[in-house]
């Protein structure tokens, strides 16, 4: 280390950065030396002179030669012009074209070298230059970086910058990975690794760098998620769920169906955790129908025999109000006291409410965002449960956690997730999956038809509804809208209206509706007042209609697959088999492989495991409350056996004590650092 240097020291101490500079890098997220070495290139360029009969069509190489004619500009179209200019490489002459660049023009004079980089056509024999690399005389890396740059900070700064820092702190740079790591899996040191990504002379040593940075990466989060997990769960932290065994078999023997093994696997996984004096902090999930409120009962029960309150919040008043029902009908022989806090509570309901909150005498509460207000305070709160928790953000989690002292948390959700983002997204959470449906469920038939089929799907759907069954059908927009050629709510409505009243009636529904007229139309519907509901996304989450058998989705390739096997879950849940119909004519192949994937599995994990491939992480979460990581070089997706390596290093690291062992200290400094940070965001 430098006596009186730090890779924390602002960039402005480089020379070149004033202040104008500073802002333009702080818009990159470059603050400090540490931050602009750690500022990655996104691809090379391989600038390698090859020979002309090794340029392969349509790649982009490097060809050296000398200027026989002199560079012509002319101009087409409005404002734009080309310039041209002949080479001969050894016994050929090539045409070179740069498009717009009409000032390179200076940079070729008869008789001289030079060399161009470009995008060969071996048809034409042409080359579509991009880059003068090499007049005579002047010299240039054989391997360029290429960064993400702004209008304000242009490649070739970035890069004088970068290599100063370089120069100017190399002898600060120290290695936080663990030797014993490093040997283990044949990592570069920190200072090669910066070094190797900046300033790589091949392919090979780029790629070198790149997996240790790579795996530096991955394994620094998971180190930083191990730990917060491990504070999260320290024994002074947590509260002992000290439920009564005997009251919860009792409850669990009038359930009117036997659990699945997936089902009892997570009651005892969630169970031990609330007798245990750690803290619980858990993610439950599993398919659309898998069956997890139903064990969100069995452990809001086991609350509840210990002398604790519990509470459930539910992202939508439908949904919270269902849970209630559904928990009210399942806890009526067992004399426990629940209620229902939702936005659209009359006054005086609520102050009743509020009141046996704080005295205690009420011992579960179901409700929305209205149970994280000010002025709803517990008795004793032991178990706070969110029901599709990424529709919350984190704070809104928070404020429900501190709503008790410390109670032990259960997240669910019916977003099947893949490993890939449990590990990222929730690194910090324990994960139990119920991966496996009740018996007798039979599996949805889905089907993709072309808007032109419509008919056919509406004759499908008379044949269904004369069975006494009912229909959703669902459609991306409540309105026209100019900018985009999708269905609307509105005009279906009218189309379903003709093409099933009056023998069967049609309802809408959709986001715009006041809560009450909602409510009303979801209980005409569960009522089967209404057999059609034409409506937009608002009923993808946890409404449930067992008598539904057939959904028809309009411009099903607009929606991610993650939302339509959403949507398709809300079907399928009776005993009578359901059908899901897809209408699309998608414009790309990534609309058509949604399709595919649609209609050749119901398995949740597997066409969540797709969408993240499709469309990334934060599309599948939802981009605000996704909480993933942004890497710099690693991808959860593509680098996942890189990412599970670096969680099993992290965990066997901290199981074993063995952070404070001097080889350590530099890792365990970072990570006193960002833990800190990391805590402060909650």
């Amino acid at each position: 280390m430098v006596v009186g240097k730090s890779l924390q020291d602002s960039v402005a101490v480089l020379p070149g950065v004033g202040p104008k500079r500073v802002q333009a890098l702080s818009e990159l997220k470059i603050t400090t030396i540490a931050d602009l070495l750690h500022y990655f290139p996104f691809r090379y360029e391989d600038l390698k002179v090859v020979d002309l009969n090794e340029a392969a069509d349509q790649e982009k190489v490097t060809l050296k030669g000398t200027v026989v004619s002199d560079p012509i500009v002319s101009r087409f179209g409005r404002g734009r012009n080309r310039l041209n200019v002949r080479l001969l490489i050894e016994h050929d002459v090539i045409m070179v074209t740069f498009f717009n660049q009409p000032w390179l023009k200076d940079k070729f004079v008869t008789g001289a070298e030079v060399a161009i980089y470009g995008k060969w056509d071996a048809k034409r024999k042409s080359l579509t230059g991009m880059k003068v690399l090499a007049v005579k005389n002047s010299s240039n890396p054989a391997f360029a970086s290429i960064y993400s740059v702004s209008k304000n900070i242009h490649q070739s700064t970035l890069v004088k910058l970068i290599r100063d820092a370089f120069t100017s702190y190399q002898d600060c740079i120290s290695d936080i990975i663990p030797a014993a790591l490093q040997q283990k899996y044949r990592l570069l040191s920190e200072k090669a690794t910066i070094a190797g990504m900046h300033f790589p002379k091949t392919q090979q040593e780029a790629n070198a760098a790149r997996r240790t940075a790579i795996f530096e990466e991955f394994f620094l989060f998971q180190m930083t998620m191990q730990l917060v997990k491990q504070r999260e769960q320290a024994p002074q932290e947590g509260m002992v769920v000290a439920y009564d065994n005997q009251k919860l078999r009792a409850f669990i023997k009038t359930l009117p169906f036997e659990l699945t093994n997936a089902q009892k696997r997570v009651v005892n996984e969630i169970c031990r955790d609330l007798k245990s004096v750690k803290h619980m902090n858990r993610l439950l999930q599993g398919d659309v129908g898998s069956g997890k409120t139903i064990v969100a009962a069995i452990v809001m029960y086991a609350a509840v025999t210990a002398g604790l309150q519990a509470a459930l919040m539910a992202p939508t008043e439908i949904l919270a109000e269902q849970h209630y029902k559904n928990l009210t009908k399942l806890f009526a022989p067992f004399n426990v006291k629940i209620v229902l806090l939702t936005g659209s509570t009359k006054t005086k309901v609520r102050k009743e409410i509020l009141a046996g909150l704080a005295a205690g005498t009420v011992q579960m509460i179901i409700g929305t965002h209205a149970l994280i207000q000010k002025g709803v305070d517990f008795a004793d709160l032991g178990l706070a449960i969110t029901d599709e928790q990424h529709r919350f953000g984190v704070n809104q989690r928070r404020i429900l956690r501190e709503k008790g002292y410390r109670p032990d948390i259960l997240a669910m959700t019916a977003t099947p997730i893949p490993r890939t983002l449990a590990i990222t997204a929730f690194g910090e959470m324990d994960v139990s999956t119920i991966d496996e449906l009740p018996a007798g469920r039979i599996p949805i038939k889905t089907s993709w038809i072309r808007s032109n089929q419509v008919p056919n799907a509406l004759t499908f759907m008379q044949k269904e509804l004369a069975k006494h069954n009912q229909a959703y059908v669902i459609t991306p927009l409540i309105e026209e809208s100019e900018s985009m050629d999708l269905k609307n709510a509105q005009e279906i409505y009218q189309n379903m209206q003709l093409a099933f009243e009056p023998t069967y009636q049609v309802g809408l529904l959709h986001g715009q509706m006041k809560a009450d007229e909602k409510e009303s139309v979801m209980a005409d519907f569960k009522a089967n007042d209404f057999q059609v509901l034409v409506a937009t996304t608002v009923i993808e989450v946890g409404v449930d209609v067992p008598n539904a058998t057939t959904m028809l989705i309009f411009d099903a390739d607009r929606f991610g697959l993650s939302q339509l096997h959403q949507l398709r879950g809300r079907i399928g849940r009776g005993k009578a088999a359901s059908f899901c119909i897809l209408v699309a004519d998608p414009k790309n192949q990534t609309g058509i492989e949604r399709m595919q994937v649609m209609t050749e599995t119901n398995d949740g994990f597997k066409v969540s495991q797709k969408d993240l491939e499709l469309r990334g992480p934060g599309d599948v979460l939802g981009e605000k409350q996704s909480g993933m990581p942004e890497f710099k070089v690693g991808d959860p997706v593509a680098d996942f056996a890189v990412l599970e390596t670096a969680q099993l290093e992290a965990q066997k690291l901290l199981t074993n004590n063995n952070l404070d062992l001097p080889a350590n200290e530099q890792l365990k400094a970072y990570l006193e650092h960002e833990t800190k940070a990391y805590q402060n965001l909650d």
